[in-house]
């Protein structure tokens, strides 16, 4: 169903576009860095917060991603624009809610979760806040445009869509820093601008017939509850589970907050180094649930079960070629942060731990584990995947971080074999073949 052709213009440009939007993060927190400390820390603190909402505008998408996939593979083109229209709508519903709710109660969330913040890092907090959530419908609505175009096996619209939309929140930060001196506002509307013109091209695109499967206004105008429900079904768990996730992650937080300065600077530095490692297998999620759904959905049981074990061969080769060459840049980038000799050695060290796992573990518990999500296979995934978040990492970096007061090399150790166990857990779980027995359509 998939030659190595279509796969590869399935691959490269969802890389490419999650490359440069790592890239344009980086940029974007040094842009920021000149507006001064109080605005860098409550950006930082504020993008953690709004990492929430993120996650489960991406839940929802990549519920819907799976839906629409699987009616494609059927061949069903009509109940896979009604899925699309029914993800549009969900998406609009949930993001407004989501952003009356921050705006209603800004004051107050912020005031529980960073409460002892200086006055002016609260200030810097609220703006940021304020106009985050003008933009998440118009974030929901890209990411829902980009799950239609990602079923179809077209990721090279979506990375030109991304490639102009970061230009523009760059150059727009840039602006608003350099030029109209517009403090923590300079770089809060250009996000907000761009990720409203990523919105609009992506759904008028997906209104346009000259593909197989496209909006319709009665298809987005009204509530199908089957629809919905079959969305929701895959949506929700991912989004429970995300959410808990970014919960963890804040928990973790505090207890590097516990460990020396140098120790919670190297973490900083090396979560940085971190993002850019793992976008193999950021990238090869979309691509498990357009394969495997479609296969699916077309009842092609053996050929799913074939590009399962495809899929993870690349993934793999392809995670240890880019982890390699990351961790051979570490030295190099070291030479721009201005760190001590022990801290730049403690860097090196926890992306090394990382970019081993992330190579050869990671696949397993992350882009396999969608694979199988798009297979219908989705309490049992997600069960697994918060009992090795909660009951694996969360519970070891306590034990070694607040009993045992050991450092951040053991919370790193945590995350590994929190991965560990769940790849584990995955690969046994498509070995035994339970996943050929679900459907979602």
């Amino acid at each position: 169903m998939f030659s190595n052709q279509s796969l590869k213009q399935l691959i490269i440009p969802l890389f490419l576009e999650q490359l440069l939007v790592a890239l344009v993060g980086i940029a974007d927190v040094f842009v920021i860095g000149f507006v001064g400390e109080a605005a860098v820390s409550g950006v930082s603190l504020v993008n953690s917060f709004n990492t929430i909402f993120l996650n489960l505008f991406v839940a929802l998408a990549a519920g819907g991603a799976v839906i629409i996939s699987q009616y494609i593979g059927k061949g069903n083109r009509e109940q896979a624009g009604l899925a699309a229209g029914q993800l549009l709508t969900a998406s609009i519903l949930l993001s407004i809610l989501s952003m009356f709710l921050i705006l209603v109660f800004d004051t107050q969330i912020l005031g529980l979760l960073f409460g002892r913040v200086e006055p002016s890092v609260m200030e810097a907090c609220v703006t940021y806040l304020r106009i985050s959530a003008y933009s998440y419908p118009a974030l929901a609505i890209y990411n829902a445009g980009s799950a239609l175009y990602r079923s179809l096996g077209d990721t090279q619209t979506t990375m030109v869509i991304s490639v102009i939309a970061n230009l523009i929140n760059l150059a727009g930060n840039c602006l608003g820093v350099f030029v109209v001196h517009a403090g923590v506002a300079g770089v809060t509307w250009p996000p907000l601008i761009s990720r409203v013109f990523s919105a609009v091209m992506i759904t008028w695109l997906c209104f346009g017939t000259n593909h197989e499967v496209f909006y319709t206004l009665p298809a987005v105008l009204r509530v199908v509850g089957g629809m919905q429900k079959s969305i929701l079904r895959i949506a929700v768990p991912n989004g429970v589970e995300s959410g808990i996730f970014q919960l963890v992650k804040v928990a973790l937080s505090s207890v590097v907050a516990l460990f020396g300065t140098y120790q919670i600077a190297a973490n900083g530095v090396a979560q940085t180094i971190w993002s850019v490692a793992s976008l193999v297998c950021v990238t090869m999620g979309p691509v498990y649930i357009t394969v495997i759904g479609q296969c699916m959905g077309a009842g092609e049981i053996r050929q799913a079960e074939h590009y399962f074990r495809k899929l993870t061969q690349i993934t793999v080769l392809f995670a240890v070629i880019w982890n390699v060459l990351i961790f051979g840049l570490t030295p190099v980038l070291m030479h721009f942060y201005a760190l001590e000799p022990q801290t730049k050695s403690l860097v090196i060290r926890l992306v090394l731990l990382h970019n081993i796992f992330n190579a050869l573990a990671f696949p397993f518990a992350d882009p396999l584990g969608k694979g199988l999500r798009a297979t219908g296979d989705v309490v049992f995934t997600t069960f697994v995947s918060l009992f090795t978040t909660i009951g694996v990492r969360l519970v070891l970096s306590v034990i070694s971080g607040i009993w045992l007061n050991m450092g951040v090399m053991d919370i790193a150790w945590a995350m590994c074999l929190d991965w560990s166990v769940r790849g584990v857990i995955f690969w046994i779980r498509f070995r035994q073949g339970k996943w050929k027995t679900f459907r979602v359509i």
